[in-house]
């Protein structure tokens, strides 16, 4: 994926060749808690709502739609929690529960819109990376410009349903 433009109450996704292949929704108020990610034909893919928690941070349900255009409300597809670590430097974390599997969601930079997402196992091999976007002659673009690298075997709707979820927790979309 080329780039991620932030506008008013979402984002749109582009391909390397300019094409829109994603596009997240909000319907209501910036910071909405329930945002949609869709297809570039409008199809919901995902459904992310905030849940709120007493004792946490926060945490997001994400519920996939099947391909009949059904959603099960009972049961999130993913659930992301938020973690505020000494050991990253006070940076925020995000773990991501996914049946049984675990990924983290890992800020970069204090000062900058990037991070990582990496999965949890030994190698913690990065699975995305998010950057802010760059011209060849390597002027940043702004805040809400950025690039997405993912993985080829990960399943980018997933990727971007992530970086949608963190995009909400920095109150971006």
């Amino acid at each position: 994926m080329k780039s991620l433009v932030c506008h008013s109450n979402g984002c749109t996704v582009f391909n390397s060749n300019g094409e829109i292949i994603y596009r997240v929704e909000n319907y209501d108020n910036k910071c909405n808690k329930e945002v949609y990610l869709m297809d570039l034909r409008g199809k919901v893919l995902f459904t992310i709502r905030r849940r709120k928690c007493a004792l946490a941070f926060g945490r997001w349900d994400g519920y996939r739609w099947s391909s009949t255009g059904s959603l099960n409300k009972e049961k999130p597809w993913f659930q992301v929690k938020i973690y505020y670590c000494r050991f990253l430097m006070g940076n925020l974390a995000c773990q991501v529960t996914v049946a049984r599997d675990r990924y983290w969601i890992l800020k970069k930079s204090a000062r900058k819109p990037a991070f990582r997402i990496v999965m949890n196992n030994i190698n913690g091999d990065i699975v995305a990376k998010v950057n802010q976007k760059q011209s060849s002659s390597g002027i940043s673009f702004g805040e809400d410009v950025l690039t997405l690298r993912v993985e080829p075997h990960v399943d980018h709707s997933f990727i971007v349903a992530l970086v949608t979820v963190y995009g909400l927790i920095n109150r971006r979309l």
